[in-house]
């Protein structure tokens, strides 16, 4: 399925959503996403936002044993195509009704999108989720009620699961928030192969009502129905490019 490509600045669904958020915002404007300028791994700053964008853990390795799937290909996908098809991973951490949801097996046989940010980032996170959110009214509903869209906090000190659930219902109420403490969230980031995010030092008193900004990776993992990475979005992506993707996630076999 190809969908026209249009300015995204100019499409009224997603203008809508992103003018809610920001109504909503829980912060200032000065707390929003920086660039982690300390990873080993290869990046590249947004000139827009600079935040950092990042390839996924063994985005260069070659295919090199039988159990390892092809990497997707054709002309369907709109994304950035990674070099190997690697199995969705393993972590568990807390949704926001305070439930454990363990993510390779909550979503098995199911296509995914996932995205680690934070609610008080006033640029790359609000615009990703309204760009997903815009994206699912593009498509049949059957498509848009196969994809769950997960988004991961790096910020669980200000980002209760109040907050969270409140924030990602602006944009879409089945957008699946989770949180967990510093230490389960950094595990997910590296389950994941992504960098850590970066937050400042501060006592847990302090946190919840701090102004400051968290560093994290910003790419959209799209996970197809065989449980396989399948497609990389970053901060470029538009609403067509994900509303053409959605049907090419559930039919990834």
């Amino acid at each position: 399925m190809r969908v026209p490509r249009r300015d995204p600045r100019r499409d009224p669904k997603r203008r809508d959503l992103l003018a809610v958020a920001f109504l909503g915002a829980l912060a200032p404007l000065a707390a929003g996403c920086g660039t982690d300028s300390t990873s080993a791994r290869a990046t590249s700053a947004t000139p827009a936002t600079g935040a950092t964008t990042t390839r996924l853990a063994g985005a260069g390795e070659t295919t090199g044993t039988a159990g390892t799937a092809r990497p997707a290909s054709g002309p369907g996908w709109h994304g950035t195509v990674p070099p190997n098809a690697r199995p969705k991973p393993s972590f568990t951490l807390t949704d926001t009704s305070g439930v454990p949801f363990a993510f390779a097996t909550a979503t098995a046989g199911r296509p995914a999108l996932l995205f680690f940010g934070f609610t008080n980032c006033p640029d790359v996170c609000p615009t990703t989720m309204a760009d997903i959110a815009a994206a699912r009214t593009l498509v049949p509903t059957r498509i848009a009620d196969a994809v769950r869209t997960v988004f991961v906090t790096t910020d669980p000190a200000r980002d209760t699961p109040a907050v969270l659930r409140r924030w990602l219902d602006q944009f879409d109420s089945t957008f699946i928030g989770l949180t967990g403490d510093l230490a389960e969230i950094d595990a997910a980031q590296r389950a994941v192969g992504i960098p850590l995010a970066i937050r400042p030092s501060l006592a847990p008193s302090q946190a919840p009502t701090a102004d400051y900004s968290v560093a994290h990776a910003a790419q959209v993992a799209g996970y197809g129905a065989d449980d396989r990475l399948r497609v990389l979005y970053f901060a470029n992506a538009t609403v067509a490019d994900y509303a053409a993707d959605l049907p090419e996630l559930v039919d990834a076999r």
